[in-house]
């Protein structure tokens, strides 16, 4: 797929990806693919649901095939937003902890709040919930003790 969009890259299979639940399809390129991952991410997010299309279709006619879930990255771009949106999350935690006021982060895709939730899990103190609809869907971190 990735040659039939008019690019170059190697393609690998990483296992253990966000909390070692997804596997990661990587693409790396000495090309430049900002193209193919767009504004914030967009055009990746819709190469991947491609991807996932393509591979549950190929996979169907097994009844108890679950359905495939894995993450691509290129040139770890997810990665390194990974990095940054749990940044945000953990500062945006300790702001909850010390003012035990709710606080909403920005709208985030459904990976990068599954990596919030995951990250912030390990916060007795908190409780996270997904709000909103897409694609302005977002978290609101909330003190347990929240009225």
């Amino acid at each position: 797929m990735l040659n039939r969009a008019g690019f170059k890259g190697e393609v690998k299979l990483i296992s253990g990806g966000p909390a070692d639940k997804y596997p990661i399809i990587t693409i790396e390129s000495e090309q430049d693919l900002s193209m193919l991952i767009g504004k914030n991410g967009q055009n990746l997010n819709a190469f991947e649901h491609l991807i996932k299309l393509i591979v549950n279709r190929k996979t169907s006619g097994d009844e108890d095939q679950k359905r495939n879930v894995f993450v691509v990255d290129i040139n770890d771009y997810r990665k390194t937003k990974a990095k940054y949106v749990l940044g945000l999350a953990r500062s945006a935690a300790q702001k909850v902890i010390s003012s035990r006021r709710a606080e909403a982060l920005l709208p985030m895709s459904a990976y990068e709040r599954r990596l919030v939730h995951t990250e912030l899990a390990t916060y007795k103190e908190l409780q996270t919930e997904s709000i909103g609809e897409e694609p302005h869907r977002r978290i609101v971190i909330k003190p347990l003790t929240f009225e």
